[in-house]
């Protein structure tokens, strides 16, 4: 048990308790210490004040039948990627990273509301999936039988696997919608426009105080070069301060 529990403190904190919340819902509900109706969202939750269950939707999962294997993939997908991202491009920046995931979620429960989809977890894990493939766009990716190809195009193999296993494929269809609207909004954007539509707000920068010095600058923007003055003539010897650097962590 104490590797259990060693392996379980050594993720990052946003992904912990996303990993443990998305784990211990669906168990509570199979052991029926939760109604599962009173988990998925509906179309009357504001109605009968239920302002749990845009929350409960994205951790809620169904354990029955053969939806089992379907459920440890989500749960490895929140391991391996949002741990990824976590530490890598948002490694120190957990204000930020708690940002997207907000990001997402409301944009899920808005178009799963329209749509009247009840549960969110799978479209909430392919949001990240692709925002974590388009910063990498270029990385190999392994996939089913030795399968290798770049990063950009794995959102679109599960769409394409989920949708010929019968999965119908509109939950990783809007979960890709989602993520791109970030990708978009936070990243491609200000690269490609040099303009921020949206930031951070300062109040998740109170409760979750960066770890980096530099602000938050989307991938590959431009930067404009700082013309640098003459050096006036000195007999003393002059010393560099060198930023810190950042690299994009796999």
């Amino acid at each position: 048990m104490a590797e259990i529990g060693d392996w379980f403190n050594q993720m990052p904190p946003v992904t912990r308790y996303w990993f443990a919340g998305s784990l211990g819902l669906p168990i509570l509900c199979r052991f029926s210490l939760f109604s599962p109706n009173s988990m998925v969202l509906t179309s009357d939750f504001l109605k009968n004040l239920q302002l749990w269950k845009p929350l409960t939707a994205v951790l809620y999962y169904p354990l029955t039948g053969n939806q089992g294997f379907h459920f440890l993939m989500n749960l490895y997908f929140i391991y391996n990627y949002s741990q990824r991202l976590e530490l890598g491009y948002f490694g120190g920046r957990t204000a930020d990273y708690v940002f997207m995931l907000l990001f997402n979620w409301l944009a899920l429960v808005g178009i799963g509301w329209a749509l009247g989809m009840i549960m969110l977890m799978d479209p909430m894990v392919m949001s990240v999936i692709y925002v974590y493939c388009m910063i990498n766009q270029d990385q190999i990716v392994s996939f089913w039988f030795g399968t290798r190809f770049k990063a950009r195009y794995l959102p679109w193999a599960l769409f394409g696997v989920n949708f010929m296993l019968g999965g119908g494929g509109i939950s990783e269809l809007v979960g890709i919608l989602v993520g791109h609207l970030y990708y978009f909004v936070m990243m491609k954007y200000p690269a490609d426009q040099g303009v921020t539509l949206l930031q951070t707000p300062s109040i998740l920068y109170n409760y979750f105080p960066n770890d980096r010095p530099t602000p938050f600058v989307p991938p590959n923007r431009p930067t404009r070069p700082v013309p640098s003055a003459p050096a006036a003539p000195t007999s003393t010897p002059t010393s560099y301060n060198w930023g810190r650097g950042r690299r994009l962590e796999d």
